[in-house]
């Protein structure tokens, strides 16, 4: 199949375009960076999806996975209404099998920053939007919503021992996933699964479900 990946140079983006071009697929890549992936049946396209309208027309796409996110910067042009765009050109049309929108943790518990929140949670609902509007294609668009993952972008927490202590004692799995975790997930929900569609599914070690009961020792 032909998969369409945005944000693949580093982290989540380029484990998934790895994992995919692994299993045989053919993978094309869009990002403002150069690629490091060295495939055959890879292509990358240097652009940016905030200006969708300068990016090539791609032809027979399959599977679109938005992953190309950002934090503090223009988070909701980029995060939300550059995903918008992608997928309206490239995803809602005849021939789709599946769209995949890589969400986060926060869009649930709005425990990061502002902006990035509310771009997160408007891809929430976007993802329940294009559920309904691709079925009659026969195919499902979900979002993905991970926590914790060990990327670059996380490296300013994950090299600080003291926050690094406080954010797993937020997390009951003590760990995070790695970005060869994640694309697994993207496989199984763009290639396996055939029937949940519309649906935001929130990995995260269980972060989300921590609270802190407070009582007095017996």
């Amino acid at each position: 199949m032909k998969i369409l990946i945005t944000g693949t140079s580093q982290g989540i983006g380029k484990a998934i375009a790895e994992l995919f071009l692994k299993k045989g697929h053919t993978v094309v890549g869009i990002d403002r960076q150069p690629s490091g992936l060295s495939y055959p049946e890879y292509t990358h396209i240097v652009g940016d999806v905030r200006d969708c309208d300068s990016l090539p027309d791609i032809k027979n796409v399959n599977i679109l996975i938005n992953n190309a996110g950002t934090q503090n910067e223009d988070d909701i042009d980029i995060n939300l209404k550059a995903l918008i765009r992608i997928t309206e050109r490239y995803g809602v049309r005849e021939g789709i099998r599946s769209i995949l929108n890589i969400g986060s943790a926060s869009a649930h518990t709005g425990a990061e920053f502002p902006e990035y929140c509310a771009s997160k949670g408007g891809v929430l609902s976007y993802t329940k939007n294009v559920a309904m509007r691709v079925a009659k294609f026969g195919a499902t668009c979900n979002s993905l919503d991970p926590g914790g993952v060990l990327t670059p972008l996380n490296e300013c927490v994950m090299n600080d021992p003291a926050l690094w202590a406080q954010i797993m004692d937020e997390t009951p799995l003590k760990k995070w996933a790695t970005p060869e975790e994640i694309a697994e997930w993207a496989y199984f929900l763009t290639v396996t699964n055939t029937f949940c569609t519309g649906q935001n599914i929130l990995v995260d070690g269980g972060e989300s479900i921590n609270y802190h009961f407070v009582w007095k020792d017996e």
